[in-house]
């Protein structure tokens, strides 16, 4: 098996700044290379007013999608919007986007249309335009790389290095959902709609993030793909800096109508879900507490989770506060590629 998903990414970190040091000259068609890995989005010399943004997914059948469980225009939908949240993250605006799509031969064309028609619906909604891309047969199921361009004003993209101590920690909408939904599937278990449908259909916080950009209101942000530990870990790591979160303010479906004992087990799986599950494809941004953040942006609510802090040697590098005042460190638990847990779940 593979170094963990984290540890094999920081290995290519160091190969990738190997290589550009070698060429450090050099220039290609695009321009030079403003920020690189490590973002959500690539960054790249554009025009002289717009910077380039490039992101790229992949999803992958029985990792990211299961044909029994996921309709074909789900499939598609998710495909997109792992990408639009990406540039939702930097603070910028698609304009097109590539895919690359290997399926096996026996695939029903019924499959392969919805799939499109998920895609395409989604496109449509934000004025991407599908600009090319690559079909292949393959034997071990179905694969989609999405690659989607966008653009951003000139020093402007909104990275997951400036957040600094005293800045409030935001996140958008409800988070734990999509994880929600995916354990009623592994169970058999019916979801309510509106978990199922944030699951199946993703949205893209693009109008948030664009208003964070242009308001430059932001001074971190990153999109909650692999769960909120494992992403607000992410941006301390660049930022070089710490975070305490309010465990009573992590906005997560709270269950009502119930026993209390059933409504107390119910709201502490949501509030894990909420913490560790991913695939919300929420905003997770930090903004100085100076600046007046609205209670909702692009009809979507916004809630202020805790404040970033120095880092202190030998303490945990987020940390929890709990509503009858206990602290404790929280863990990274969220989704990691060639984890244990990641191999358990497949």
């Amino acid at each position: 098996m593979p170094l963990s998903e984290l540890l094999l990414i920081e290995k290519i970190r160091a190969l990738a700044r190997q290589t550009s040091g070698r060429h450090r000259g050099a220039k290609d068609a695009l321009g030079a290379i403003r920020i690189g890995i490590g973002d959500d989005c690539a960054v790249l010399a554009g025009s002289k007013t717009h910077d380039l943004l490039v992101t790229t997914d992949l999803c992958i059948q029985d990792v990211h999608f299961r044909l029994d469980w996921h309709p074909a225009e789900s499939v598609g939908h998710r495909c997109l919007t792992r990408g639009l949240s990406d540039i939702a993250a930097m603070g910028g605006e698609p304009t097109a986007a590539f895919l690359s799509l290997s399926m096996p031969a026996h695939l029903p064309q019924k499959w392969v249309d919805g799939f499109f028609k998920g895609f395409q619906r989604l496109a449509k909604r934000f004025g991407v335009a599908l600009a090319g891309g690559d079909i292949a047969t393959s034997p071990q199921g179905i694969s989609a790389d999405i690659v989607v361009l966008g653009r951003v004003p000139k020093g402007k993209a909104i990275l997951r290095s400036g957040a600094r101590p005293g800045d409030l920690i935001y996140v958008t909408g409800t988070l734990g959902r999509s994880t929600e939904a995916l354990a009623g599937f592994k169970l058999g278990q019916r979801c309510s709609p509106s978990v199922t449908s944030t699951h199946y259909f993703p949205q893209p916080r693009l109008k948030a993030g664009q208003w964070l950009q242009h308001q430059g209101a932001a001074t971190a942000m990153i999109d909650i793909s692999d769960g909120l530990s494992t992403d607000m870990a992410h941006i301390c790591t660049e930022s070089r800096v710490s975070a305490l979160l309010l465990r009573e303010a992590i906005p997560f479906d709270r269950s009502r109508k119930r026993k209390f004992e059933e409504r107390c087990e119910e709201d502490t799986r949501r509030y894990a879900f909420a913490l560790h599950g991913g695939e919300d494809y929420e905003l997770l941004f930090t903004a100085p507490r100076r600046k007046k953040i609205p209670h909702t942006l692009g009809g979507t609510r916004i809630t202020n989770i805790g404040e970033i802090t120095a880092p202190k040697k030998g303490a945990a590098p987020i940390t929890i506060v709990h509503g009858d005042g206990r602290v404790e460190p929280l863990d990274m638990r969220g989704w990691e590629h060639f984890s244990s847990s990641a191999m358990e779940d497949k």
